[in-house]
Formats: C-alpha cells, structure tokens, sequence
C-alpha cells in the first residue's frame, strides 16, 4: 500500500518526476575575513550530521571584515543549495547566501547592477541551528557565496552542497566529430535545454522559469534530437492551450500562438503521435480561421500587438514584419499537413490557400533572425537572402533564440559549411568566457573592444577593477546586466542544426517511420551521430572516404 493509499487525508493530484543528486564544489573561487579551512568543503565526506566536528570550515563574523567564502560548482545546475551545520551551541547564526551564474553575479547585492530575486530568491539570509541539515529554494546557478556579517559570531560547516534535481533521462541523440569546439557547442547546447525540463519546460532556470510557448520552439526541437519522447513537450504545450482560448495570444503574444504550432508539427513528426494530435483537433478548428483573417488581400501579414520576434528586432518594426510573414507562413504550412493528418480537408486548403497568397508578399530586413524566417518560409530567394543578409558580418548579427533557424537558413542556401563556422564562432566565444550552458542573449562585441581586440573577462574568474564585465556590463529590455540568464533553453539551436544539417538526418514521415540520411561534413574528418526515434536509437558514420554507416532500428525505412 502506498503512503497516499494508506493516509486519506493526503490530497495528491500531481507528483515531481525529477530527481535530486548532491554535489561538492570543485574549486574555492576566494575567501576574505575570518576563514579557517575553506578548502575542506571540497572534500567527500558524509552528508549526515555527526557530533564528529574534525575538518570543519569555520566561519567568524566582522561587521568590518565580513567572512566570505565563495565556492565554484564546476558547472551551471538548476537546483538548491544544502548546507550542513557542525556547531553544537545552540545560538543560532544568520548567513547571507548569494547564487551566481557568474562570479559577478555571486559577489554582487541584489539590485546592484541588476541583480535581482525575480523569479526564484538568488540573495537572501539563511538563518541555522546547531547540528542542522538545511535546504535553500531552486534557482539556476555555478556559483555560491556565503558571508557571515554578524559582529561575534561564529559557524563551523560540515558540508556546501549544491542540490542537482533534474528529469534523470538518457541522452540517446549525440554528435561527434574531429572537432572538439563543435563537440562541446553540440553538448552544451543539449546541457542547457535539459536543465531547463523541470515539472515543465522553462525558458530559463534562474530567470524566465515559465513556459514560454515560442521559446519552446528550439527547445522541442532540441529535445526531439536528443531525448525524443519525453512527456514535458505535451505537458507544456497544454498548459498554455488550456489557459489561452482562441482569440487571445499563447503568453499574450501573436507569435507565440504560432511557434505553439510549429513546436505540435515537430512533435507529431518525431513521435508520431496521432493520439496526442487529435486532442488538439477542436482547438486547430478555431484557432485556423482566426489565424488565417491575418492574411491580408495583397499577401501581407497584419497580426497585432506584441509584435515580437526576438528581442535584437524589437524596436524594429520593418523586421518584426519581416519575420512575422514568414512565421504566420511557415504555421499556415505546417497546419495544412497537420489537417490533412487529421482529415479536416477544407481547413487544410484555407491553409494552402492563405500560405500561396502570402508568398506573393516578399518583405525586407536586414535583421538575419527575421530573414532567417521569410527564407525557411518559402517566402522569397534562399541564396538572395543569405547573399543580401545571412552572410553579412558572418557570425555577427546572431540572435541566440533564432540560431538554429539562421543556421539552417543559410544551409538551405547551400551553405552549411559557413554556418558551422558561424556557429563555431557564435557560440565558441560563449565556451571562452566561461560558459557551462548558453545564454539568454549574446553579442560577439560585446568581447571585443573598438579596435577588434579581445577584452572580456571570463564569468569563472573575479573581474579585475577597470575590467569587462561581460555579465554586469551588458544585456538590454528585461535582461540588463546581472538579470541576464546564462542558461537559457531557446540558446540549444546548434543541436538541431548539427543533427539536421551537418549529420544531415531528415524525418521524411511522422514518428520516423521514413527518416532521409545526407551527412554534409563541411571540412569534418568525420561525423559520428546518434538520434532517437519511437522504434530504438538510429546512428550513423560517415568520414571523408566517403564512407557512410547506418544503423537503424527496425521499422524504420532509411533513404540516403
């Protein structure tokens, strides 16, 4: 008998799918009063309290000199912190805990250069026992400092944990080649998207932990790639349908109504999923003809307010036009095949219909992420659009929530190999300031100084006075400065880009039952990938030979 069976009164209506797993620091960042054996929170010792106080850190309290540890997880988690009190007196002691997703941030007061407690509290005061074992919130972070301030006091600590609670899913998709910055971008990218599937898929861990429905978009993506199934896509995906009725706007924005189509088409084509599809029937009834009234006679798209594609175009209302075409035209054509699946044949043509009168309508911009749409959409030249903008400045321009579909806009124009070098730079110079996951938003001048030399200091080190604060100094709209998230899912582009376009694995018929195998190698030695389907694990070799190896699991039909 379960524990809800055998007490009536509990009143379960939902359970958290997620596990927690405690981790030690790796590295005391620095410390300053009065600290004794701050390096012994790096050793492996018991979690459990004991009257054993050998080994301890001990912390005194300065109000002139505060104690102040600050401590290095080795990598971005989402999670909370545990913190084991040795001290046996019973006067309770007040710390101060700061989480960082950069030193910056870790060493620096809320509101400071805006840093802040949105969301989930990332500076607050912990109050602790004698002999006691103590849980902070969830927030994402690296980085943890904690400071005692409190004239007279004292705390001997056990043990700093930082508290990994993440969905404990195998990681079946996987990239490999000769290149271990193309390696790594494909991991991280893979890293960032799965911290970010809690009870539901959040945007971001630290800031934005909320379901934002065209933010999903690379994220399910992502996940189709590299987990496939997984229950948080669908969960997610109702959430808004369920709080959103048609004539309103998924998050209170018209785009988003559409990336909440375009993430049911990529879904349905990875999982097959006929079930799942069907339960959105009544809802596509509805919501099609509003979508299409959108249409304008000439072919224009004339959907209101928030006008927003990505926050680098946003106080641009020629790209925000730009892009808006060709992501109402990109959802008209998604939703035809969709309807078609579902047998709803007169919306399926109204679809068609408004998709072939809004390529008659071809906009500008020289915004590479709403380009990127028009280009994906059909909707103008693929090779005019990148030779006119997608390849401007290369890898400048970048918008981290568009790059998988610049990325794939610019192989669609022949030039895979550009874009991976793009890539390679675009989320490279993340790698070399410090990044253990991908950022809310990224400006490759935000390294460089205004003569082209690099000038950044990396978010894993203490930022000397004088120096760039690549977290403090920069960000705009809701993410300036410390507010900006350093682990954000829409950033998990370059997974997509490099299973689809790189190993070159194409879903040809819903849940993979046909799947197109046409690696481009793009100057690679070699490509080894793997990716997930309803049927088993597919994987794949191809090195310069002109070798080509597939696996692939049975029920699935491989054409190459």
């Amino acid at each position: 008998m379960k524990l809800t069976e055998k007490f009536n009164e509990l009143r379960p209506f939902d359970s958290d799918m997620r596990r927690r797993v405690y981790l030690r620091p790796t590295r005391v960042v620095t410390t300053s009063g009065d600290v004794t054996n701050a390096e012994g929170l790096l050793l492996d010792r018991p979690g459990q309290i004991s009257f054993d106080g050998s080994g301890c850190t001990v912390m005194r309290g300065n109000p002139d000199n505060p104690a102040r540890i600050l401590l290095d997880l080795g990598r971005e988690i989402h999670g909370s912190m545990r913190i084991l009190v040795q001290s046996t007196k019973p006067t309770r002691v007040t710390i101060n805990v700061r989480f960082g997703e950069s030193v910056s941030e870790a060493l620096t007061p809320e509101t400071v250069h805006n840093a802040t407690n949105d969301h989930a509290n990332r500076d607050f005061k912990l109050t602790l026992g004698m002999l006691s074992g103590t849980d902070t919130n969830e927030s994402g972070f690296r980085f943890i400092c904690l400071e005692l301030s409190e004239p007279d006091a004292e705390i001997a600590i056990k043990a700093v944990e930082g508290v990994l609670i993440y969905r404990d899913i195998e990681y079946v998709g996987s990239f490999e080649c000769n290149d271990e910055t193309v390696n790594k971008i494909y991991d991280t990218a893979a890293y960032t998207a799965h911290l970010n599937m809690q009870e539901y898929m959040w945007d971001g861990i630290k800031r934005d932990r909320l379901v934002w429905i065209g933010d999903m978009h690379p994220e399910v993506m992502t996940i189709c790639s590299v987990f496939g199934d997984c229950d948080v896509v669908p969960r997610s995906l109702d959430s808004l349908r369920k709080i959103t009725p048609v004539g309103s706007w998924m998050n209170g924005i018209p785009a988003y109504t559409l990336w909440w189509v375009m993430c049911q088409y990529d879904y349905y084509m990875q999982n097959g999923r006929l079930d799942y599809l069907r339960e959105q029937q009544e809802y596509l009834r509805e919501l099609i003809p509003a979508l299409c009234g959108y249409v304008s006679p000439d072919g224009s798209e004339c959907l209101p307010d928030w006008r927003f594609i990505d926050w680098p175009t946003n106080d641009n209302p020629g790209a925000k036009h730009c892009g808006l075409q060709g992501l109402l035209a990109l959802a008209l054509n998604s939703l035809a095949y969709l309807c078609e699946v579902l047998g709803e044949n007169e919306l399926a043509s109204l679809c068609r219909e408004k998709y072939g009168l809004m390529k008659k309508h071809i906009p500008s911009s020289e915004a590479k992420s709403a380009t990127a749409l028009l280009s994906l959409s059909g909707i103008g030249d693929a090779e005019t659009l990148d030779r006119d903008v997608l390849s401007v400045g290369e890898a400048r321009g970048y918008s981290t929530f568009y790059s998988y579909y610049i990325l794939a806009a610019r192989s669609l124009a022949g030039k895979t190999a550009a874009a991976l070098d793009n890539m390679r730079e675009y989320y490279g110079t993340m790698l070399k300031l410090g990044a253990t996951t991908f950022w809310e938003d990224f400006n490759l001048d935000w390294a460089y100084n205004d003569k082209g030399e690099w000038d950044a200091n990396p978010i894993d080190e203490i930022v000397p006075d004088g120096g760039k604060d690549i977290h403090a100094d920069f960000g705009a709209y809701c993410y300036v400065g410390l507010r900006h998230s350093l682990c954000h899912g829409w950033s998990s582009g370059p997974v997509t880009f490099l299973t689809r376009h790189v190993a070159g694995i194409k879903i040809l018929e819903p849940g993979c039952r046909r799947i197109q195998i046409k690696p481009n190698l793009c100057g690679l030695d070699y490509i080894r990938a793997s990716f997930p389907t309803p049927y088993g694990k597919l994987t794949i070799y191809t090195d310069k030979s002109g070798r080509l190896d597939v696996d692939a699991p049975a029920g699935v039909i491989v054409e190459k």
